[in-house]
């Protein structure tokens, strides 16, 4: 099995958002996602594009303020809820147990996408999918995908995620063909 990481280009928002669709489709329920970027980068983005994958009829916006937002996913996901947390806006330990954090890590009925990951270093999950988001021009966006640990813990999802980005890169947004996977 491969773990390491794969790195995705996308040209616009909306291809960002057709990658989080493409990811969403290879998510089990108790997998933790770490979206890793700058403001703006495009993790809220990618949350939107894993959400409509997933039926989620709600609109889904950054959960900047109240820190998680859960959602239900559609009859037809094999996931039940999705939980999207930011910790942009975390002061301290205190504000990760009032919003009993370590459940949220360890989800049984759906799977928990984590905007800034880095204000909780110390309570992260010891298996997460690593997802760093950098830009790489006005609107493209470098997207690298890691499972962590790179051990055999993943059993052959690696290769199911490669499987998955390189068709996200078959598949051409609005005529175009600005998909690049690496690796």
């Amino acid at each position: 099995m491969s773990c390491e990481s794969i790195e995705v280009t996308t040209g616009s928002p909306g291809e960002t958002a057709v990658l989080g669709a493409a990811l969403a489709r290879w998510l089990r329920e108790g997998d933790v996602v770490l979206l890793h970027g700058d403001l703006g980068a495009g993790k809220t983005v990618l949350a939107k594009g894993i959400a409509q994958a997933l039926g989620v009829d709600a609109v889904v916006a950054s959960p900047s303020f109240a820190l998680v937002n859960e959602y239900d996913a559609g009859l037809l996901s094999p996931i039940a809820r999705l939980y999207h947390l930011d910790l942009y806006r975390l002061r301290d330990a205190a504000d990760l147990e009032s919003i009993g954090f370590a459940d949220l890590v360890s989800p049984v009925d759906g799977v928990t996408l984590i905007e800034w990951p880095e204000r909780a270093l110390a309570e992260l999950p010891d298996r997460y999918l690593l997802v760093e988001i950098t830009s790489a021009g006005p609107d493209q966006r470098r997207i690298a995908l890691t499972p962590v640990p790179a051990d055999g813990s993943w059993g052959n999802r690696g290769d199911g995620l490669r499987e998955r980005m390189a068709s996200f890169r078959s598949i051409p947004p609005r005529g175009e063909d600005r998909h690049h996977v690496a690796g």
